[in-house]
């Protein structure tokens, strides 16, 4: 063991994954390796130990229980923040509880994928599980000690005290995002990963939509301390059904170059040793940047147009999308070159956020959100199983992580950056009366054409950049570098069979 092992983890080790291998599973490779050739290691991973049935079974428990733990998770994130709003009235307050979540996922994702390249994924699993269920408890324990006023007075250390508890506990759980973007690499079949990808963003969108739905009643309901209560007993139970699970497959942890606990440069290593997987991630990112705007402006377009209540359920309703696309995904994989369906569908989401605000047509406005929500998992899921291919098991993590610490950022700042541009310029020119006439021939009549606007460029935009990614060198060379690696797969997989046939005939 090296010094630089969380000591929960290493008082952990075992042989059946429930803590770390010998620090030899992660020993330094040399430099020149880094972006040489893939790197390989066989013997740590073994998948002729199982079925790729008893396999399949296995990663759908995890996902079954990532799932459980996002979704509690989540739902305490956002019962923070609706207690926070509701006691105080101050949007200062949630607006730094909400900016500080994002600032800290982007931060810490390197470290977290550092971490999943350096040890088994159960350990991280477990040990990720375990630090969440401790800052859970620790919250609840000031809840009730503390008094409330105190804790919702922003001028006292304890308000930020105890929002950073739930933060940190929060923000920790996402390594096991990371994580179990790796076990699809070692349990799914190459084939089947655009499938299993697919199940992993259903199961995003139903932690989305339950999420928006009980942590608000929940808070209205129950109170903010049996809220935490109801997060700390699913946490609990989340965490001791992962102690029951194995995954035998992963006889140790891969050897990896990952060093210490926030390895930036290896990170960046990972990446430029693919052709074209940096733009990929940039090209994911600004994808994102553009879907901030949809982010910061939906809910005030929609308030406009439905009553406060009705527009939860819709929204809701619109967020099913999720599950649906997940779910196609799962069905019928996402077709032989993953990066092609992933433009083809940011295209669609160009058009469909371009045109479900041309008319203020309450049908079109909710169509348009099932329909574009229903691709963002093609665009996930293409781009994991894009990685799962052409990045190599033991980099794999701190490639997720880079992605993810990137990506997570783009949003939100749109968002800030689009709010007040729209609430100070473009609406106000749109409710003028030069405005919405020159407005109205293209986007009809109504008070919110200026989100309309917004909503319009934005689609263009995402158009125009899906359509000029076809025709750049770095879409071929990722697609070339996608179709080897599956090639060389399909190879080493009909060997390993033929190898087996020749054994039982012998």
């Amino acid at each position: 063991m090296t010094e630089q092992e969380p000591a929960s983890l290493r008082s952990a080790a075992n042989d059946d994954g429930m803590g770390l291998p010998p620090d030899e599973g992660g020993m330094s490779v040399p430099a020149e390796d880094v972006t040489g050739t893939r790197l390989a290691d066989p013997d740590a991973v073994d998948t002729s130990l199982r079925s790729p049935e008893q396999r399949s079974r296995t990663f759908a428990e995890i996902l079954v229980n990532t799932a459980l733990a996002n979704i509690t998770t989540s739902y305490l994130w956002f019962a923070l923040t609706f207690w926070v709003y509701l006691e105080t009235r101050n949007v200062i307050a949630t607006g730094v509880v909400g900016g500080a979540y994002m600032l800290l996922i982007a931060v810490s994702s390197i470290s977290f994928g550092t971490f999943v390249d350096r040890y088994r994924k159960l350990a991280v699993m477990r040990f990720a599980a375990a630090f969440t269920l401790v800052m859970f408890a620790l919250s609840g324990a000031m809840f009730l000690v503390i008094p409330t006023p105190w804790l919702l007075d922003l001028t006292q250390p304890w308000f930020w005290v105890f929002t950073l508890v739930i933060l940190i506990g929060a923000v920790v759980e996402n390594m096991r995002n990371i994580a179990l973007s790796t076990t699809v690499t070692i349990l799914i079949e190459p084939d089947r990963r655009a499938n299993a990808n697919g199940l992993v963003g259903m199961v995003q969108g139903l932690m989305f939509i339950v999420t928006s739905v009980l942590s608000g009643l929940s808070v209205g309901l129950l109170g903010m301390g049996w809220t935490i209560a109801v997060a700390l007993v699913l946490t609990a139970l989340a965490f001791a059904h992962l102690l029951t699970l194995r995954m035998p497959e992963e006889v140790r942890a891969a050897t990896t170059d990952a060093h210490g606990g926030f390895d930036l440069r290896g990170a960046l290593a990972a990446v430029m040793a693919v052709a074209g997987l940096f733009a990929l991630v940039l090209f994911s990112t600004f994808n994102n940047f553009i879907g901030g705007v949809y982010m910061a402006l939906m809910d005030p377009y929609g308030l406009e147009m439905f009553p406060v209540e009705l527009w939860g359920i819709l929204f809701a309703v619109g967020s099913t999308g999720f599950i649906v696309g997940g779910a196609l995904i799962g069905k019928f994989g996402l077709g032989p070159n993953p990066l092609r369906t992933m433009l083809i569908a940011v295209i669609i989401m160009g058009i469909l956020g371009a045109g479900f605000t041309l008319r203020e047509w309450p049908w079109l406005y909710i169509a348009g959100i099932w329909l574009y929500l229903a691709l963002v998992p093609f665009v996930e899921a293409a781009e994991q199983t894009v990685i799962q291919r052409v990045v190599p098991l033991q980099r794999q993590g701190r490639v997720f992580g880079f992605a993810m610490a990137v990506e997570s950022a783009a949003a939100p700042i749109t968002a800030f950056l689009i709010a007040p541009l729209a609430q100070f310029w473009i609406i106000p020119y749109a409710r003028s009366a030069e405005g919405s006439a020159q407005l109205a021939p293209l986007l009809g009549e109504g008070i919110s054409r200026g989100i309309a606007l917004v909503f319009l460029i934005a689609g263009i935009i995402l158009i125009v950049a899906a359509l000029l990614a076809f025709l750049t060198p770095v879409y071929r060379r990722v697609s070339a570098s996608y179709a080897r690696a599956a090639a060389e797969e399909r190879e080493a997989k009909a060997t390993e069979d033929s190898g087996a046939k020749l054994t039982e005939l012998s």
